[in-house]
């Protein structure tokens, strides 16, 4: 979105003038008052065509998409707000690998509740998701987070070692969440499969395909 910023110039330049007016000239008419108003609307306009101001681009906040179930809707407020918070943690506790893992972490969260807008008769699979997996994933996240603020100085056996430990249980959760991604997808290959298999056996018959 484009927005115009003002230059503040103008606004100090007819401050000036103003100032300059009332230091030479008589303010004791109200001839001298119109005058000064005169003078200092000219000086406005001049300047605020000189110095127009700039154009910023902003970016506006894209609406997320709904589904137009509230049921679905609600599941799909929570895996964002849930994904939102990894990206969050990624950045502002995390760097290097874990920063790269967590960010993928939220790919995928992101992409199991999305998928809901693809196929609305998974809800069971991800709202089980959302009940069981993900809320422990969180607690581990905001642990990590939490331990992140005490000094590296401070660190003693118990904080760097459950750092450690979180950060080391992240590839399996990842391929836990690549798992279930992968698994809301079973039905529709199964589909896949069966209307190739339907092809091909329409094909020999036809006498066009030789399988081999």
């Amino acid at each position: 979105m484009e927005v115009r910023e003002k230059s503040v110039i103008p606004i100090y330049g007819l401050a000036v003038c103003w100032v300059i007016y009332c230091l030479i000239f008589p303010l004791y008419k109200p001839a001298h008052y119109i005058l000064l108003v005169l003078i200092g609307a000219a000086v406005y306009f001049a300047l605020s065509k000189l110095f127009p101001g700039r154009v910023r681009y902003v970016e506006v906040p894209k609406e997320p998409i709904k589904s137009g179930d509230p049921e679905i809707d609600k599941l799909l407020e929570e895996g964002r707000r849930a994904a939102g918070e990894m990206r969050r943690i990624a950045r502002e506790a995390a760097e290097g690998a874990v920063r790269e893992k967590l960010l993928r972490l939220a790919d995928l969260t992101e992409k199991i509740f999305e998928h809901l807008l693809e196929d609305r008769e998974d809800y069971s699979s991800v709202r089980r998701f959302s009940t069981f997996y993900l809320p422990p994933t969180m607690k581990l996240l905001y642990a990590y987070e939490r331990l992140g603020r005490v000094g590296e100085e401070d660190f003693g056996e118990n904080i760097a070692g459950t750092r450690k430990r979180v950060e080391e249980i992240l590839d399996v959760t990842i391929s836990g969440f690549k798992k279930q991604y992968d698994g809301l997808y079973s039905a529709e290959a199964l589909d896949i499969k069966t209307d190739i298999e339907a092809l091909k056996s329409f094909m020999m018959k036809e006498g066009l395909y030789d399988e081999r």
